[in-house]
């Protein structure tokens, strides 16, 4: 059996970064973590829930291009989660065009599939825009990819059923955005970091984007309502919020604070996670590797009970 690929994550201290390097040693990949010196030294926990994986910390940024070089030189496989500057991995390419032995790169996307958004701006430039000429940059270089479309994080959707500024699902008033019939689609993080290690070495993924779309987590508004409705034996009063409503506080919100909230409407108003099919340069996770059972929707909801 060929030994797994060595993998090194950037970015793999920020929100989705460390679950997708965790998820490495459990797939059996030898992991490698960029690291900055001024968060080697300041020692946060997540550096010591990566050492006790076995997870080897290097120390480097993207500023700093010997180090990075030096990093990659190290590895078969460069996954960046980086979360913002996100035309910063034009240096991260750079540096794999240099060492030239890197069988697979995964740029930092783990959201919507930025060449099939409807978004209003800013998300529409300042997200969706800047991840969309990443992939261009990555397709003319011929370096090998893969593009990986978690959809939703359970963290941001699932959490507090999308009322902003809750930390857990409301127990008396729900907001509901539009009709509340658009379908989307949430993932649970651990999860999206174990389907892309799972993408790391197989070769039906390779120059290819694999979305996520675990079917028990394709729900609407008004169906995750009537989840949680039925789990806390409670109906909720429902506010219905008009599209107008929302593209009117996306308008009056200062930027940066308007971004979230237009990802939010391109998600339960233009319904960008599922109003697509899945094409040839297409692969489904969930159906890719039916042997990782994921965390369902009602599964994740039930740790706030």
């Amino acid at each position: 059996m060929a030994s797994k690929s060595k993998v090194l994550v950037i970015g793999a201290t920020g929100y989705i970064g460390r679950h997708i390097a965790l998820a490495g040693p459990a797939e059996g990949h030898p992991t490698f973590v960029l690291v900055r010196p001024s968060t080697l030294a300041s020692n946060p926990p997540v550096l010591h829930s990566f050492q006790a994986a076995g997870i080897t910390l290097l120390q480097g940024s993207l500023e700093d291009y010997e180090s990075l070089v030096a990093a990659i030189k190290q590895v078969d496989v460069v996954i960046s989660a980086i979360g913002s500057n996100t035309l910063d991995q034009l240096k991260i390419m750079e540096a794999i065009k240099e060492v030239g032995t890197i069988k697979r790169f995964f740029p930092s996307e783990f959201g919507n599939d930025v060449d099939r958004v409807h978004a209003l701006e800013p998300a529409k430039t300042h997200v969706f825009g800047l991840k969309a000429q990443v992939r261009r940059a990555v397709e003319e270089s011929g370096i090998p990819y893969t593009f990986v479309v978690s959809n939703g994080f359970a963290g941001y959707v699932l959490s507090n059923l999308l009322q902003h500024g809750l930390q857990a699902p409301p127990r008396d008033k729900v907001s509901i955005y539009g009709s509340g019939d658009v379908k989307f689609i949430s993932v649970l993080e651990e999860d999206v970091g174990a389907y892309t290690m799972k993408a790391v070495d197989d070769p039906r993924t390779l120059n290819k984007t694999l979305h996520l779309r675990p079917p028990a987590n394709i729900v609407s508004m008004n169906s995750l309502v009537e989840m949680w409705e039925i789990m806390i034996g409670k109906s909720l009063e429902k506010v219905m919020v008009t599209e107008e409503d929302m593209v009117k506080q996306i308008q009056e919100t200062p930027f940066p604070g308007n971004i979230l909230p237009a990802i939010f409407h391109d998600i339960v108003i233009q319904g960008d996670h599922c109003n697509f099919e899945l094409g040839p340069n297409d692969v489904e996770a969930t159906a890719r590797y039916p042997d990782h059972k994921y965390t369902s929707a009602r599964e994740y909801l039930a740790k706030f009970l």
